[in-house]
C-alpha cells in the first residue's frame, strides 16, 4: 500500500508541470491562430459597425493585450476558475462538467470492449500459435485495425440504423421520450451501441495482436517448459502461466493509448452527433471561444494523466517486480 501511495504521490507532482506546459503551448497557439470570437459572432450576424465590434472586444475582454490575457488567465487557473464561455455565456466549467459525462461513458465502454473481448480473443489465438484460429483472428485484427474508426461507424449506421432500423442514428437518447428510470437507461444503451462499437472495435484488434503475440513468445520461456514438465496442461496451463503474464503489455498499452482513444472520440461523437467533449471542441473551434478551447485542452490532458496513473497502479498490483516509480524494478 506504501508503494502505491508513493506512486501517486509522484505521478501528480509530475502532473503539475504537464498540465502547465500543456496551458502554455495552447494558449499560445490560439492565439496565434486567425480571428476571435467577435470574428465568428459578427460573421454569423451580419456584421457591425466599429463601436459595437469595440463593445464585445470589451465585454469579452479580448480588448486587452496577449501578455495581459494570459496573465489573467493564470491567475484565473489558479483559483481555480478556467474562465467564461463566449459562445455559450456561461462558466467554462458548467459547459465542460455538463458534456464529461457522455465523453466518459462512451471511452468507458469502448475502453471495456476493446480490452475484455481483445484479451479474450488473444487467449483464444495464443493458444495454439499457427493454428486455423489462430491465423483466422489474427487476420480479421489485422482488417479491423486498417480501417478508420469514422468509416467503420458510417458503415455501421447504414446497415444497422438506415437499412434494417435497428438501432437509433445518433445522439445520446431520443428527444422528448418522456422515458425514466430503466426505460431511459435502456434508451441510452441502445444510442450507444454503434458509438461504443466503432470506437471500441479497432482497439480490440490492437490489444488482440497484442496478447497474441505475447503469448506467442511465452510459450517459450523456461518456466513455462517447466510446468508443462510438471504436467500442468491445457487451459490451466494457458490461464494461470502464459496469458496471466502477456496480460501485463495489454495492460501497459491501456494507458499509452488514451490520448488516442479521446483523439478518436472527437470524430466518433461527430459521426453519430454524441453530445460530448468532441463535439464541444468543434463548436468551441467553429465559434471561437478560445476560454472554452483552453478548457477542453487541459481537462482532456487531465483526464489521460488520470488513465494513465490507474494503469500504474493496476500494473504495479499485477507485476510486484515494478517499484514506487512505475517501472520495473
Amino acid at each position: 500500500m506504501e508503494r502505491t501511495f508513493r506512486l501517486i504521490g509522484r505521478r501528480l507532482a509530475g502532473a503539475v508541470p504537464v498540465l502547465l506546459l500543456v496551458a502554455i503551448g495552447t494558449f499560445l497557439l490560439l492565439e496565434m491562430a486567425p480571428g476571435d470570437a467577435v470574428d465568428a459572432y459578427l460573421a454569423g450576424t451580419g456584421g457591425a459597425d466599429a463601436a459595437r465590434i469595440e463593445q464585445l472586444r470589451a465585454a469579452w475582454g479580448l480588448d486587452a493585450g496577449p501578455l495581459q490575457r494570459a496573465l489573467a488567465y493564470a491567475a484565473a487557473l489558479a483559483s481555480g476558475n478556467l474562465g467564461w464561455s463566449v459562445a455559450f455565456e456561461r462558466p467554462v466549467l458548467d459547459v465542460l462538467l455538463e458534456r464529461l459525462p457522455n465523453t466518459l461513458v462512451l471511452m468507458g465502454l469502448a475502453t471495456a470492449l476493446a480490452f475484455a473481448l481483445g484479451s479474450a480473443l488473444g487467449i483464444i489465438a495464443g493458444a495454439r500459435p499457427g493454428s486455423a484460429r489462430d491465423r483466422a483472428l489474427s487476420f480479421a485484427s489485422v482488417a479491423i485495425y486498417a480501417v478508420p474508426g469514422f468509416w467503420l461507424g458510417l458503415v455501421l449506421i447504414i446497415v444497422f440504423a438506415v437499412d434494417l432500423h435497428w438501432l437509433p442514428i445518433g445522439g445520446m437518447e431520443t428527444i422528448a421520450s418522456g422515458y425514466s428510470g430503466v426505460a431511459r437507461l435502456l434508451d441510452i444503451g441502445r444510442h450507444l451501441i454503434l458509438p461504443v462499437a466503432s470506437l471500441g472495435l479497432v482497439y480490440l484488434a490492437l490489444y488482440l495482436r497484442l496478447m497474441r503475440d505475447g503469448m506467442a513468445e511465452l510459450w517459450r520461456e523456461d518456466y513455462v517448459l517447466a510446468a508443462r514438465a510438471h504436467g500442468i496442461a491445457g487451459w490451466r496451463l494457458v490461464l494461470r502461466h502464459v496469458a496471466r503474464n502477456a496480460l501485463l503489455p495489454v495492460i501497459a498499452m491501456l494507458g499509452l493509448q488514451s490520448a488516442s482513444m479521446l483523439g478518436g472520440s472527437v470524430v466518433i461523437e461527430s459521426v453519430f452527433a454524441v453530445p460530448g467533449l468532441g463535439r464541444l471542441a468543434q463548436e468551441a473551434v467553429g465559434r471561437r471561444d478560445m476560454p472554452l478551447l483552453l478548457g477542453i485542452v487541459l481537462l482532456s490532458a487531465a483526464l489521460v494523466i488520470v488513465i494513465n496513473l490507474l494503469t500504474d497502479i493496476a500494473y504495479a498490483a499485477l507485476d510486484p517486480r515494478v517499484g514506487s516509480t512505475g517501472r520495473a524494478a
